[in-house]
């Protein structure tokens, strides 16, 4: 039997996690071997001092790891070979969408070794999770939900939330529910093209509230919903796709207040409020009872799980929401659901926010090194900047000059509501891109908008 004793912490984490954390860290530095027994259950219990079904359960845990294995009178040991990893798909790794704006992407091998940890524990129940499932999630995955939301100020009761496939099925469902074609819906002059393009589906007219360097503007506000009776207003308040903007807590009271005279329904589109360690409070905790939350997991945690935590204003707002889904796309995929619940139980999705939130930062600095003396804004949580072209230059020749470099460009045509479209684009910093890379292609990108670099 191996005398080894796992460390426990006050992290807040659940124990027996912990120690199933502990039993793969020490497999795979070496302090326990292939064929080596785990104390009995009882004995390690009385060493940490708690109680037995903690360790029971963290043995299980252990096991659906495929980390150890039981043998009845025998005790738990560690796996004869341990789980190997597949090697990568090429050919998958080359799969990506340059039009997105993308968070950058993990490498360290801790938090991936993490990730596929949980990717593990959920393979346990595969077979339930290819069943048919409830349209707006189960209580177990609403409640990590709940917990997930948290971290943004909000505690909705679980009538209120739906886990949903993603925020462009969402917010096509709540359209559904309040507009009908020809309806006017209210958004920023400069606004997220997937609502541009959700709008032309459902034959709805967007009109642009005018911005200033807060927002948009509470007084315009007004006016537009006296003026044009929109049916609602949508907003990406919190690192604004493409802008970076985040609209202080000031200007969001001012606009709450607006919205609540004239008890205009708000669409919160929160993908990406929870990068910022302090971000300003959501519209949900200011107008809760018009506010649709859409807190999508796309930029924090992974767009391939394609879901998003939602808040209705009211629990029969969210039974209407999930019967709209389930026309749309029956339900969130419950596979993704568990696996996003696993991390956040275990800690795994705080720990991707903090990669994403600190790596975002540093490329940040490297596009602030790059670009200055150029007019662009930017912010340091965001996976963009949005860059105001030199005189001379245009975005439709810029966007060929930089074909094939790996860096995402979005010309200012796809974001604009409202006029023409003046010379910017939004430049993204996130993806595959190594920080290398990234520093090589935005340097050219640098050049050849200065000097004489727009030479035929």
């Amino acid at each position: 039997m191996k005398d080894w004793t796992p460390s426990l912490n006050d992290s807040g984490k659940p124990r027996y996690l912990q120690i199933a954390d502990a039993i793969g860290a020490a497999v795979r530095s070496g302090d326990l071997a292939a064929g080596d027994r785990l104390p009995p259950q009882r004995k390690l219990a009385e060493r940490l001092r708690i109680d037995f079904t903690t360790v029971s359960r963290a043995y299980a845990e252990a096991a659906a790891r495929r980390l150890v294995e039981s043998h009845v009178g025998r005790g738990t040991f560690v796996r004869a070979s341990a789980p190997a990893s597949e090697a990568p798909d090429p050919q998958r790794g080359r799969d990506e969408d340059l039009s997105m704006n993308m968070p950058p992407e993990p490498e360290d091998k801790e938090l991936l070794e993490r990730m596929s940890d949980g990717l593990r524990a959920v393979s346990a129940n595969l077979t339930s999770l290819l069943r048919y499932q409830s349209t707006t999630g189960s209580e177990r995955d609403k409640s990590a939900a709940s917990s997930w939301l948290s971290k943004r100020g909000m505690v909705p009761s679980l009538e209120r939330m739906a886990i949903t496939p993603g925020a462009h099925a969402t917010m096509t469902a709540i359209l559904s529910m309040l507009a009908r074609p020809g309806d006017i819906v209210l958004c920023e002059a400069i606004t997220y093209p997937g609502l541009r393009a959700i709008a032309a589906r459902l034959n709805l007219r967007l009109v642009g509230v005018p911005m200033d360097g807060d927002g948009i503007v509470p007084a315009d506000l007004d006016e537009l919903i006296r003026q044009r009776a929109p049916k609602a207003l949508y907003l990406n308040p919190t690192l604004h796709n493409p802008t970076t903007l985040t609209i202080p807590q000031a200007r969001r009271m001012q606009i709450a207040e607006v919205l609540i005279r004239h008890r205009l329904p708000l669409i919160e589109d929160d993908a990406y409020g929870f990068i910022p360690a302090s971000p300003p409070p959501p519209f949900a905790t200011l107008a809760p009872g018009l506010t649709w939350h859409i807190g999508g997991l796309a930029k924090c945690i992974g767009a391939g799980l394609r879901l998003a935590y939602v808040v209705a204003p009211d629990a029969r707002s969210a039974f209407a929401l999930g019967q709209a889904l389930r026309a749309i796309s029956v339900m969130p995929s419950p596979i993704c659901a568990a696996l996003t619940t696993r991390w956040i139980e275990d800690g795994t999705a705080d720990r991707i926010r903090h990669f994403v939130r600190t790596e975002s930062a540093a490329r940040q600095k490297i596009a602030a090194g790059i670009f200055a003396g150029f007019e662009f804004r930017a912010d340091p949580n965001a996976f963009n900047i949005w860059l105001s072209l030199p005189e001379g230059a245009g975005r439709a020749e810029l966007m060929g000059r930089m074909a094939g470099r790996h860096v995402g460009l979005m010309p200012s045509d796809a974001f604009t509501v409202t006029g023409e479209a003046d010379e910017h684009v939004r430049v993204c910093l996130g993806g595959a891109i190594t920080r290398s890379d990234l520093q090589a292609s935005l340097l050219f990108m640098a050049n050849t908008l200065s000097g004489g670099g727009w030479m035929g």
